[in-house]
């Protein structure tokens, strides 16, 4: 067995005897779950997070190590700028060993809100599928400082083993739609109904629904799952007026 397929089977192990988290409904969500888990204490990081990209639709944080980088995958969607989004662009790994320094003008809007939530550097893994990005494996770190060659390494297997899980490996890579039957607790359902009642309600497309709904949480400094729940409960109502996406976010922990 190369060293490359060692790797990748005891890190598949690793995360099969992962005890399972409260919460844990089981499934590829759950071992995605304990995948970001078992990242964090192998590469000695301080959180991780798994992002999937949806054609035409918003991208969904599929797992996380915890709360805090639950906070820090929603920030790059809700402001629409930071490593993943730049892992995705660029088709190769995005790594920020400073984010109190170069982080800061490389994202003028999350470097600071990543600061504010104690993050020093940030490492973006994009999962390849061929030449498309089926989505992004974040690892965060709470001092400044680069990964080592070796965790580079261990982290891309991660990577890979990531992909695997949310292929499945039954499907032909041509057919398969990973965000598909994950676990709906991981799902932002109500997001995609927002998105349809706003479309619906202010006569806009898709895209720009999504636009409007990000710009209403950055001014309120809400997260997009709660302006989402508003919406969909029917307390928040979006005007043309009040959704001016030029406005700034606050964000606090």
């Amino acid at each position: 067995m190369d060293d490359g397929a060692a790797r990748f089977s005891r890190i598949s192990s690793l995360i099969a005897d992962e005890p399972s988290a409260p919460g844990d409904s089981g499934g590829r969500a759950g071992a995605l779950g304990r995948l970001c888990t078992v990242l964090v204490r192998e590469v000695a990081a301080t959180g991780a997070g798994l992002t999937v990209l949806v054609e035409n639709a918003p991208s969904l944080v599929v797992a996380t190590s915890g709360r805090q980088a639950d906070q820090l995958e929603e920030l790059q969607l809700l402001l629409g700028e930071g490593p993943c989004v730049d892992a995705v662009a660029a088709r190769r790994p995005v790594f920020e060993s400073d984010l109190g320094g170069p982080g800061l003008t490389r994202w003028p809007a999350y470097g600071p809100a990543a600061r504010e939530l104690d993050i020093g550097a940030v490492f973006a893994f994009p999962l390849q599928v061929g030449g498309a990005c089926a989505g992004v494996l974040d690892v965060y770190r709470t001092r400044p400082g680069s990964l080592s060659s070796s965790q580079v390494l261990e982290t891309l297997t991660f990577a890979d083993v990531a992909l695997s899980i949310l292929l499945d490996d039954q499907q032909d890579a041509t057919e398969r739609r990973p965000w598909e039957d994950l676990d709906g607790s991981m799902t932002p359902v109500e997001l995609y109904q927002a998105q349809g009642m706003v479309m619906v309600q202010l006569g806009v497309s898709l895209g720009e629904a999504m636009v409007r709904i990000r710009a209403h949480a950055y001014a309120q400094d809400q997260w997009l799952g709660e302006v989402a729940r508003a919406i969909t409960g029917g307390t928040l109502e979006l005007t043309r007026d009040d959704t001016d996406d030029s406005r700034r976010p606050r964000v606090e922990e």
